[in-house]
């Protein structure tokens, strides 16, 4: 066994569906994403939070649209076409993130995994559980039920 493997062997892995916002870049559990489609035709809700962007019929069920976008308080793009959705489910209803892109599922070292830094903005820091330190960047690990729960 080579030291790579040897290494490999000793870490405890957390399967995460990544995504950016922005230049920020953000995961939430993939035990948590059903599936991830592109845009679909929004139904508005009228008097709905500004977050809530409509509803989807997907497949004969209908799904919550949920812009991160402005729920994080950032502008939004000015193509709203150029988005992913990231179907998620929370007990039996079932909830549409919009993001910018989307990543890869990637597996995280746990090791890796720090709380909340205080410096956070507080509108952006009651979603997140924590952040994971990469190579390159930060990856973001959102909570959503804390996203569904807060609002």
């Amino acid at each position: 066994m080579n030291e790579e493997e040897m290494k490999v062997v000793g870490q405890e892995l957390e399967q995460l569906c990544g995504f950016k916002i922005g230049n920020g870049h953000y995961a939430i559990s993939v035990l948590e994403v059903q599936e991830v489609i592109k845009p679909q035709h929004l139904t508005p809700v009228p008097l709905a939070p500004d977050y809530v962007k409509g509803l989807i019929n997907l497949r004969g069920q209908i799904v919550t649209s949920i812009s991160l976008r402005t729920l994080f308080g950032l502008p939004e793009k000015e193509n709203e076409q150029e988005h992913m959705n990231i179907i998620v489910r929370s007990a039996d209803s079932l909830y549409s993130l919009i993001v910018d892109e989307i990543l890869d599922v990637m597996d995280i070292d746990k090791s890796t995994f720090e709380t909340t830094p205080e410096t956070l903005n507080p509108k952006i820091k009651k979603y997140i559980s924590g952040v994971y330190k990469q190579d390159r960047n930060l990856l973001i690990l959102l909570d959503f039920e804390k996203i569904l729960n807060e609002n």
